[in-house]
């Protein structure tokens, strides 16, 4: 699926090569990543929001929400599990539920849409227009950097 999650490719690349309703007003203080980002590749935009105590991160918008091969929204179809490859991309959970790991730092699984995995990571607010997601897989890390919307 041509430039499908480059943002999720990215991540996943980078770790095997060793080198992964909008909210337009600022981060609050002390580094809060509520709001939507817009990932690296500037082809997908994650909404990041508290829930359960933790923070969460769906997919909002994708540059090409229709999948050329079928003319239908994107769905999940790497996901092993049958029952839910056929979910839409856009409302997809990413990450559910990261936990503080430090100041302006969340730790936990991300989703790779790409492969159908889950991953270890963390996101940090890294300045007040920047948010660095990484992943790794055993020792094998790496990353990206997401901007901040104004949508």
């Amino acid at each position: 699926m041509a430039c499908r999650f480059s943002f999720m490719i990215a991540i996943v690349i980078a770790i095997l090569a060793t080198s992964l309703g909008a909210m337009p007003a600022r981060a609050q203080a002390g580094g809060d990543p509520s709001v939507v980002w817009l990932t690296q590749a500037g082809d997908a935009q994650v909404r990041v929001s508290k829930c359960g105590g933790g923070l969460c991160g769906v997919v909002v918008w994708l540059r090409d929400p229709t999948d050329p091969a079928t003319g239908k929204p994107q769905v999940d179809d790497k996901n092993p599990n049958p029952a839910v490859a056929k979910r839409p991309i856009i409302g997809l959970p990413l990450f559910s539920g990261m936990r503080a790991a430090g100041p302006n730092k969340w730790s936990g699984p991300i989703y790779n849409a790409d492969d159908g995995n889950s991953y270890a990571s963390s996101i940090s607010v890294a300045g007040p227009d920047t948010l660095k997601v990484e992943g790794c897989v055993g020792t094998l890390c790496g990353g990206e950097t997401w901007s901040r919307t104004t949508r």
